[in-house]
Formats: C-alpha cells, sequence, structure tokens
C-alpha cells in the first residue's frame, strides 16, 4: 500500500502553506486561542475567507460545475483540512459552509437556492451555523421539537437549539424541524437567515471561552418557501449525507499530532521529558493520532472510490475523539501552566478542543452505537 504523496499533492500543500505564510497575522495565535467560534475568529474569517477565496483555495474540491479545480480529488480537500484545523482554522464558520452545506445544497437544492448561497460560500462571504441539538434532543436528532407549520407561502417556525456554534455572527443557520409524522420521517430543513425578526440568540458560558455555544430561539419565524431544503418530511438523507462529511471534515488527527509534537519540545527545553512516564503518555498519544489519520484516510480513499458511507465514517470519528482527548490530557497533565492567560495559545485551543470534542459531530456514544449497529450488525435493543 502507498503511504506517500503525490507530487501533485505535495505542491499543492507547499502553496497552502505559503498562503498562510503570506496571510496570516504575526499574532494569529492570540486570535485563535478561543477557538473558530470566538467573536474575534469569526471576526478575522470575514477577512480571510474572501482571500481564501482568491487563491483559488477555498472550494477548490467542489465539483468543476460548481466552481472547483479540474483534477482536484478528495486528498487535496483533506490536506487543506490537515492544514486549517492544525493551527486553528481561520476559516472558522468557513469550514462548514464549503464542506457539507454547500455540498447538500448541490445535490438537493433548487436552481434559485443552488444560484443564491453556492456563490456566496465560494467567495468566502457568509458564515454559517448549524441548527441541529435541542434541550431535550442533543444527539438523539430524531427527537427534535422545534416546529416547522405550513402557512401561505411558507413556514412558521417555534422552538429552540442548544450548543449551537458561531450563531453569534453567522449570517445563516442550516436548521433541522419537524413539520409532520414521527422520528426520521416528519424532518424538514431550511436554510435561514438569522437576521430575521422572531430569532433570539442567547450566549452559554463554556470552558471553551466567549462565543463557542448558545441557544437559539425562534418565536413566530417566517420563511418562505424557498427556504426549505429538500422535499417536506423528507430531510432525514440530507441530514445524514451532510453528517457523513461533517464527522471527519475536521482534521483533528493533525491537530492532536502537532499539539503532542510542540509539547514534547516544550518539554525537552524545559529538561522535563527524561521520566519514562511521561515519554510513554507521550508516545500512547502520538500513536493514538497516527491511527486516527489511518482511519480517516480509509474514509478519503472510499469516498476516492465513489464507495457508500459505512460504518468507516463513525469507527474513523471515534478515533479522533480519542486522539483529541489524549493530546488534552496529555497537555493538562505536564504542561498545565501552558493554559493559564497569557499560555500558549495552540496548546490552550487543542486543550479546549479535547474537552469538548466527545460532544461535537455526534457524541462519542453515538458514534459507538453506529459502530455497534452498521459494523458490527449487532441488535439496538435488548
Amino acid at each position: 500500500m502507498e503511504f506517500g504523496w503525490s507530487e501533485q499533492q505535495l505542491a499543492f500543500r507547499r502553496k497552502l502553506l505559503d498562503f498562510l505564510d503570506e496571510t496570516l497575522p504575526p499574532d494569529w495565535s492570540d486570535i485563535a486561542r478561543d477557538g473558530p467560534g470566538s467573536h474575534a475568529q469569526m471576526d478575522y474569517a470575514r477577512e480571510f475567507c474572501p482571500k481564501m477565496a482568491q487563491a483559488g483555495l477555498l472550494t477548490r474540491h467542489w465539483p468543476v460545475e460548481y466552481g472547483g479545480e479540474a483534477g482536484a480529488t478528495p486528498w487535496e480537500h483533506m490536506i487543506l483540512s490537515e492544514e486549517m484545523w492544525s493551527i486553528g482554522d481561520p476559516r472558522s464558520s468557513g469550514y462548514m459552509g464549503a464542506n457539507w452545506i454547500a455540498p447538500t445544497i448541490m445535490k438537493y437544492g433548487t436552481p434559485e437556492q443552488k444560484a443564491f448561497h453556492l456563490g456566496k460560500i465560494a467567495s468566502g462571504e457568509v458564515l454559517w451555523a448549524q441548527g441541529f441539538s435541542e434541550p431535550s434532543a442533543g444527539s438523539d436528532l430524531a427527537s427534535l421539537r422545534t416546529q416547522a407549520t405550513r402557512v401561505q407561502g411558507g413556514y412558521v417556525i417555534n422552538g429552540s437549539k442548544i450548543w449551537t456554534s458561531y450563531a453569534h455572527s453567522a449570517d445563516y443557520v442550516y436548521l433541522l424541524t419537524r413539520t409532520e409524522g414521527a422520528a426520521h420521517a416528519g424532518i424538514t430543513i431550511f436554510l435561514v437567515d438569522l437576521k430575521l425578526p422572531g430569532i433570539d440568540i442567547r450566549p452559554i458560558n463554556s470552558i471553551l471561552g466567549e462565543g463557542e455555544f448558545h441557544e437559539v430561539f425562534f418565536t413566530d419565524v417566517f420563511v418562505p418557501d424557498e427556504a426549505r431544503l429538500g422535499e417536506e418530511g423528507r430531510g432525514w438523507a440530507i441530514v445524514r449525507a451532510a453528517l457523513h462529511s461533517e464527522r471527519i471534515g475536521a482534521a483533528r488527527h493533525e491537530m492532536a499530532r502537532r499539539t503532542i509534537l510542540k509539547a514534547v519540545a516544550e518539554l525537552r527545553r524545559r529538561k522535563r521529558f527524561s521520566d519514562p512516564v511521561v515519554r510513554m503518555r507521550a508516545a500512547t498519544a502520538l500513536a493514538l493520532a497516527r491511527a486516527a489519520r489511518l482511519l480517516v484516510y480509509a474514509v478519503v480513499e472510499g469516498r476516492v472510490k465513489a464507495r457508500d458511507p459505512s460504518a468507516e465514517t463513525s469507527i474513523a470519528r471515534y478515533a479522533l475523539y480519542e486522539a483529541d482527548k489524549a493530546a488534552a490530557a496529555f497537555v493538562a497533565e505536564f504542561l498545565p501552566e501552558s493554559l493559564l492567560d497569557g499560555g500558549d495559545g495552540q496548546l490552550r485551543a487543542a486543550f479546549a478542543s479535547g474537552a469538548t470534542v466527545g460532544l461535537a459531530a455526534g457524541s462519542a456514544e453515538v458514534q459507538l452505537n453506529l459502530i455497534a449497529r452498521d459494523g458490527l450488525s449487532l441488535p439496538m435493543k435488548a
């Protein structure tokens, strides 16, 4: 099996690194220390994403008919994710629009929706939020209760979402609602302008700092028919397609790897790396990062070969959780002073990411259930 990169892929990585060297400000680590959902980073993303688009990097992996580059493959997309995520992702939620919201619009959207949304995403001028989880339906999306009631010309939405990242500065939310029916059968998706009247966004304080999580309340929010993505009540298939892209869309394996290497370098500098326990923990964390990378690469290879989504995605996602968690724990145990105010921005961001990775993009427990069902064919109920 060939594990090396092609000359074309290496050239793309060099181009991307050159762009980052030329574009990111000297104080980037300070901007990134509170995570991609912070006010500072979202403000910077509005400057960064258009520059990335102008350089032909933001949506290079899209199909050619929607503005992507001929010959680009999912491998270049993974290289992009690795270099972006490992430094804190200056795209902020721009990655969300480019990576999984746009592809679902390409597949399920009307010509008018494609014309309106895809151009804005490709130019880097809009940021998105994801309206999935609810107070009574966290990772169990089939139990969501936010109601969309049909009226003349559209729908009226009432309900709430929780743990909504990026909501304070996003332009649109990819919103899951219930129209008719129970469980998966009644889910309908809307592309909602967050400036509409009746939407109230409230921050939730968390370990990740300001701006990362929110509650979003919808009170008699009218959205036109044109905002509905796909058929009414048929949104679950769209959600599954989106989640398949989202769950490995952030290259957490590379962030974990670089975090461990940076922490080890700092421990060496302080002459604190001779302890065999420290060395063993570093080796274990690095092995988890490398294992996660190979599992993610297996999913990417499946996309290259147009294989249908499988339990491999959930397996890779769980491995990313383990790698991210191990890197965060290593930093917290052996370099706790780096997590204080004024500490290392990259290590702080990695610790915060590891502290919440078990919830993002589907909880770790949900991934294990999916692996049991789809990978091992185990019964879901005893």
